[in-house]
């Protein structure tokens, strides 16, 4: 995916991301403090909202192709099988009994396939909308703070899902998270949010250990 010359005017806050581009079948990650940017310019990558210009090149792929993960995921008022294949419904493609065993298998909710999705607890949410999203086979996720708050076992199984996907599928993920710890173990490439631009970007060993904009030594300093 590539982007150029993104603008996007909210009130006083404009987003205007001249560069952006991400390796298919990496992961990468969008760190900035609050107010940076980070999910106006991720909800633009996902096509939830539309840019005021620029372009957004997405080499081949096409909306049917991306998903979105969010800090707090949307969840039907309806079970949680019902919840896992919601994404195969819209794309017209018919689950079967095995493939549904089988994510339900990965997140450990096998036993609640049948209860509302509603009720599971914030942990199980997210993992049930982990597995929703890769259920369809997507090419580009979009994980949006979708670590914040979450139980040490529900981020080791995250972690874990998302690098052994990582390793035997080529999907290009795409990362905000303020929890550093997560973006070095995970991200081979970082991309620096400041006041509405990319300010930096590299390598996530000399971005976030070698540090050369004092910007981005200030944001690290403090997170």
């Amino acid at each position: 995916m590539k982007i150029c010359n993104v603008t996007k005017n909210y009130g006083n806050f404009k987003l205007n991301v001249n560069k952006f581009e991400t390796k298919t079948g990496e992961i990468h990650g969008l760190i900035g403090s609050n107010g940076c940017g980070k999910t106006t310019a991720m909800k633009i990558m996902a096509g939830l909202i539309k840019p005021d210009s620029g372009t957004i090149d997405y080499e081949g792929l096409s909306p049917r192709d991306i998903t979105m993960i969010t800090r707090k995921p949307y969840m039907l008022r309806d079970t949680v099988v019902n919840n896992l294949i919601y994404p195969l419904k819209l794309r017209n493609i018919k689950p079967d009994r095995a493939m549904i065993d089988h994510h339900l298998d990965i997140a450990g909710l096998q036993d609640c396939r049948s209860l509302n999705a509603l009720g599971l607890s914030s942990g199980q949410q997210q993992r049930l909308a982990l597995v929703r999203s890769m259920i369809f086979s997507p090419k580009l996720i979009l994980v949006d703070e979708a670590f914040s708050n979450m139980d040490v076992e529900s981020l080791a199984f995250f972690e874990g899902y998302i690098l052994d996907n990582f390793q035997h599928k080529q999907i290009t993920w795409l990362i905000i998270s303020h929890q550093l710890s997560i973006i070095k173990r995970m991200c081979s490439y970082v991309y620096f949010m400041h006041e509405g631009t990319v300010r930096y970007e590299g390598l996530t060993v000399d971005l976030l250990d070698n540090p050369q904009d004092d910007v981005l030594k200030k944001y690290l300093r403090y997170n």
